[in-house]
């Protein structure tokens, strides 16, 4: 069973603003999605003074969810119980259609969660909170970022606001993280791609310059060797300039 933070490692309320900009600043060299996450459940657990587990929630692109990130085995116990249900705060604040901030200071009277309230009590959680993750804070959402208590109420209106704002940090770091990963892998595609024309344009020239032929016709020579040995013409077209003295 996980065990509460305590008052001694908590972070004080005047503290709180201190955190977030540390965290702020710890997002921006974070250099991949899960070490952006990370950083923001090891944060939240901190600066949400009644939370004693974080995970985060995300939608993957078929519709389903995964934990990637938590701070305890537990958080994800109860995220994939949310998710094996098909209710609970984390796939209710998820959704587009709902709101997205699901607070429930009281799981043992709560009903409103169908089958997760009871099932959350029994592993030893009595108050949650889920704040959805927004890419650009619009619609559709990416995820969410959860928070669970060992105490009833333990999550209070404070911890709500703040958990509010280190989702947003975690909504604008994670597009940020995207976008990079994106633009990095444009750019390799487009140095392959650059690298593919180049080899086949040395290829080209071997052949017009042995067989005395145009370029079109070198072309088609390894458009042809390609189909019938079922590789890659920029394979091709690599082999023979490789290999171009024993050939």
């Amino acid at each position: 069973m996980a065990q509460g933070n305590g008052d001694g490692g908590r972070t004080e309320p005047d503290e709180r603003g201190i955190a977030l900009s540390e965290l702020a600043a710890s997002l921006a060299g974070a250099t991949g999605v899960v070490e952006v996450l990370q950083r923001v459940v090891d944060a939240g657990v901190q600066v949400v003074r009644g939370a004693d587990l974080v995970s985060v929630t995300l939608r993957e692109t078929d519709g389903t969810f995964s934990t990637p990130v938590e701070t305890d085995a537990l958080a994800t116990r109860l995220d994939l119980l949310q998710y094996r249900f098909d209710e609970g705060p984390c796939v209710s604040a998820a959704e587009r259609e709902r709101p997205g901030v699901i607070s429930v200071p009281d799981l043992d009277t709560d009903t409103s969660l169908g089958r997760w309230s009871p099932a959350a009590v029994e592993h030893g959680v009595h108050a949650a909170l889920a704040v959805g993750v927004f890419p650009l804070d619009e619609p559709p959402r990416s995820g969410a970022l959860n928070f669970y208590s060992l105490r009833r109420r333990g999550i209070d209106d404070a911890d709500r606001e703040i958990a509010i704002m280190v989702a947003a940090h975690a909504g604008a770091a994670l597009a940020a993280t995207r976008a990079v990963t994106a633009a990095e892998m444009e750019s390799a595609q487009l140095r392959e791609a650059i690298r593919t024309r180049d080899v086949i344009g040395q290829a080209k020239g071997i052949l017009m310059e042995r067989q005395g032929i145009g370029a079109d016709e070198a072309f088609a020579i390894l458009r042809s060797a390609s189909q019938r040995l079922n590789v890659k013409l920029a394979e091709i077209a690599g082999t023979l300039v490789a290999r171009r003295g024993e050939l």
